[in-house]
């Protein structure tokens, strides 16, 4: 009878509205801590917290669709969070205006290489027109890049995972390149981590500086703009 119970209480449990919401929360907060007290390369927030979250759902038997729709607060609280980072840009405005030029050449020159050298070496490796049309928006964000390749001919799905490989390496290793190839100005480091990894990128970012992640956002939102307009035009007059 008591097994019966703690049975019924476990499925309430797990299976409750906000369940989803809890352990992503929790899986967070548990990564946040250990990366801010190691500063542990590879215990980078996104990518402990996810692994967190998988292991509870194969833990627990549930499945994505019913997570997701648990999960949904904090998918609607996406949108605000993303206006949000209106605010760095406000704080650095002056800055941004001073550096105007130099942020629309790194646009042009970087973003294009981001997106040039991913399929020129997806190519090389003897990758077929799909998943060179499925990578090439791996630099911007999940929304854009799945419209983006249902576009061109992509698979929407394994858009999204190239994005989040692409988001949690950038985070991982791209602080560590940069401070070894002597990028010290916060700018140039906000420039670099939301033009190539945006949305996590962006997120490293805003934990080294204001500053920097301000130039983050800039890059990521400027990145997501250039990509949802000139790459379908490209794609369609190299087809």
């Amino acid at each position: 009878m008591i097994a019966l119970q703690w049975q019924a209480a476990w499925e309430a449990v797990i299976h409750h509205p906000l369940f989803g919401v809890a352990i992503t929360l929790g899986a967070f907060q548990l990564a946040f801590a250990a990366y801010e007290k190691t500063r542990w390369v590879f215990l980078q927030p996104v990518l402990v917290s996810m692994l967190l979250v998988v292991g509870i759902l194969l833990a627990c038997g549930i499945g994505y669709e019913e997570y997701r729709f648990s999960a949904q607060m904090l998918t609607v609280l996406l949108g605000p969070a993303t206006v949000a980072l209106a605010v760095p840009l406000y704080l650095n405005l002056r800055r941004i205006r001073e550096l105007f030029g130099p942020i629309m050449l790194t646009l042009l020159i970087a973003g294009n290489l981001a997106t040039a050298l991913g399929m020129g070496l997806a190519w090389a490796f003897g990758a077929d027109q799909m998943i060179l049309m499925t990578l090439a928006p791996k630099s911007v964000t999940s929304p854009i890049a799945m419209l983006v390749a249902e576009q061109i001919g992509g698979v929407v799905a394994l858009a999204a995972v190239f994005v989040m490989i692409t988001g949690i390496i950038g985070a991982i290793f791209g602080p560590e390149l940069l401070r070894r190839f002597g990028v010290q100005h916060p700018a140039a480091r906000g420039m670099a981590l939301g033009l190539t990894s945006h949305a996590v990128g962006t997120a490293q970012a805003l934990q080294e500086g204001d500053e920097c992640g301000a130039f983050a956002a800039l890059a990521m939102s400027l990145m997501g703009v250039m990509t949802a307009v000139l790459l379908p035009l490209a794609v369609t007059l190299l087809m």
